[in-house]
């Protein structure tokens, strides 16, 4: 069966200007022009376009899905596999905060009694599932099964102080980086601030701490396009910025 963008769009849920916007940059061409002037999409794109929503679903850059779905060794199984685990995931994340948020209506309405610490626990669990599915592998094959396992125990045995400090402190490594990048000096006393900040952050969550591995972290955000893309959100060259200042605070710049 052939589709219009108009029909397409109404049966994949998304608008005409998004299907021609893929068709712009090449993500997602027609099958064919009809004489008309009509784009004309074929059953191999509409299995495409399912695809891309996927992999949108899972918040995934569409820089980085066309890499993926361009690629020669792309295999469309495997591809619908890898969705339904991380879907799956997804829902189990999504139905420990659900459970968390019955529980205290609950404890709000007087049925059961709820601790400070059970709080927290289900925005901790899903902390550790999203940077376990965004980055376990990465760091896990880099750090080590057992350095990892521990920083996530120290995760969930954390306290409501210890994990409300976590959020302002990775607050305050965002904002002072963002100052400190308008200076352009990485040696900067503002962008060292921000290098000693971070290392505070990350003596939160890591078991233990070493210069080594602070630099080894700072350059894999800027060898990772997930780490990049979030630093860089506000201001581009954030990253190797960040990653710069970390080299010098730790002296992994030197020789």
């Amino acid at each position: 069966m052939e589709y219009t963008v108009q029909k397409l769009a109404k049966l994949a849920g998304v608008t005409g200007r998004t299907l021609r916007y893929y068709d712009e940059i090449g993500i997602l061409k027609p099958a064919r022009i009809s004489a008309s002037g009509y784009r004309i999409y074929g059953q191999a794109e509409v299995d495409k376009l399912q695809q891309i929503l996927f992999y949108r679903e899972l918040e995934i850059e569409l820089e980085s899905i066309q890499k993926i779905i361009t690629a020669p060794s792309f295999d469309e199984v495997e591809a619908l596999k890898e969705h339904r685990d991380k879907l799956l995931t997804k829902q189990k994340r999504l139905e420990g905060l659900i459970e968390s948020v019955d529980r205290t209506l609950a404890a709000k309405e007087g049925r059961i009694t709820m601790s400070d610490k059970e709080k927290f626990e289900a925005f901790k669990q899903n902390m550790i599932d999203e940077n376990e599915e965004k980055y376990g592998e990465e760091v896990r094959l880099k750090y080590g099964n057992d350095s990892i396992d521990k920083s996530n125990a120290k995760l969930k045995g954390m306290s409501k102080e210890q994990y409300e400090q976590g959020e302002k402190l990775g607050e305050e490594v965002l904002q002072v980086l963002n100052e400190a990048f308008q200076t352009g000096d990485p040696a900067s006393d503002l962008a060292q601030k921000a290098a000693d900040l971070h290392k505070q952050w990350l003596g939160l969550y890591w078991d233990s701490y070493s210069k080594e591995a602070h630099a080894g972290l700072a350059q894999m955000y800027v060898d990772d396009e997930r780490f990049t893309a979030f630093y860089d959100k506000k201001q581009p060259g954030s990253a190797k910025f960040l990653r710069d200042a970390i080299l010098i605070y730790t002296g992994a710049n030197k020789g």
